[in-house]
């Protein structure tokens, strides 16, 4: 964990472990009400950090900095690659994890929540517990979608079609066997994959342009922007 790659080796990165079940309540809670926040024995977010950097700067009378929009993107970067090898080591001892995207959506409720200071923003989380289950593992685009030599390869229509082919079945079939999904599908009228994922059930637009300003406000308010 300690060895992940670093931008010029700051480590930018806190670590917040929860396992305290009424501090899990609440993130429970700032989590959209995700039932594995409360199942899972421990709960860890990483968090973008420059509060520690900036303080030894000042000690050491350096000029301030990472305070700005490309500090955040830094710290996230640093605190992405650590939070991946994080989740490697816990797999390879046997335990599950599972990622939390709604962190990126409650960033400043989960801040206060855990007292990040200023310049100190979640990023990700994960819920991590020896698993009690075995599920098949999720079908992924083929790598010659993503791929690219030398320059981007934009695909054609043909090629879009087939990129996608498998993945409109089995992630149509996987959504439609939950009964509850399923009903509020046809209750909207919803007819496939794409349809579903741009839906209010999943990614509303509506919904992102809210959160997008959401997660604006967070780096107003922890000073990696300005207005």
């Amino acid at each position: 964990m300690a060895g992940a790659s670093s931008s010029g080796n700051l480590n930018s990165v806190s670590i917040v472990l929860t396992q305290d079940p009424e501090r899990k309540s609440r993130l429970y809670e700032l989590h959209m009400e995700q039932e594995m926040v409360l199942e899972a024995p421990l709960v860890v977010t990483f968090c973008a950090d420059w509060f520690r950097t900036r303080e030894w700067l000042r000690l050491r009378q350096a000029r301030d900095n990472f305070n700005n929009l490309v500090g955040y993107l830094v710290a996230s970067f640093d605190a992405m690659i650590l939070a991946q090898n994080v989740c490697l080591g816990f797999e390879s001892e046997g335990l599950g994890i599972c990622y939390m995207g709604t962190t990126l959506y409650s960033m400043l409720d989960i801040a206060e929540f855990l007292e990040l200071p200023d310049t100190c923003l979640p990023v990700t989380a994960i819920v991590v517990g020896y698993p009690d289950e075995d599920p098949t593992k999720r079908d992924r685009l083929p790598m010659e979608a993503l791929v690219h030599h030398e320059t981007y390869h934009r695909p054609s229509v043909a090629e879009i079609e087939e990129t996608y082919r498998q993945r409109e079945v089995k992630g149509w079939e996987r959504y439609m066997a939950i009964p509850e999904l399923k009903r509020m599908s046809e209750e909207r009228g919803i007819t496939s994959l794409a349809q579903f994922y741009t839906s209010e059930i999943k990614y509303d637009p509506e919904s992102f342009r809210e959160f997008s300003l959401r997660i604006e406000d967070a780096l107003v308010t922890k000073h990696f922007l300005e207005r």
